[in-house]
């Protein structure tokens, strides 16, 4: 009984803390402020988190970030800078690096791929 007890506070632990790394994507990552909010020490959080997800928090907020460029990307003429800044990286090049590490291709590819054959 007392391991499905952490099991349970483990996953709402997880689901806490994905809630607020979604409310707060725009801003830098920060474990410090996101195990504050959540009352829990830091390194159980990324241990728990892990444990729970198979990825880290960092991992988890820079794919929710690029799920957010992957809608800018397909729904606006936005340049690859302006929605890199818009989903919260500071530079276009690192915003570049971790979309391609995420989607396995580069923010341009990704628009020209969601494009159909008669959108010229």
């Amino acid at each position: 009984m007392g391991w499905r007890k952490q099991q349970d506070s483990g996953d709402a632990l997880v689901k806490a803390a994905k809630a607020y790394i979604e409310a707060h994507s725009l801003e830098k990552f920060s474990l410090k402020k996101i195990s504050e909010t959540l009352y829990i020490n830091g390194s159980y959080l990324l241990r728990q988190f892990k444990a729970h997800t198979g990825q880290t928090l960092l991992e988890y907020h820079n794919a929710v970030r690029c799920e957010k460029a992957r809608e800018l990307l397909r729904n606006t003429e936005m340049s690859v800078s302006e929605i890199g800044a818009a989903v919260g990286f500071v530079s276009s090049a690192h915003f570049s690096h971790v979309f391609r590490k995420i989607t396995h291709c580069t923010p341009t590819a990704y628009r020209e791929s969601c494009k159909g054959p008669d959108a010229h």
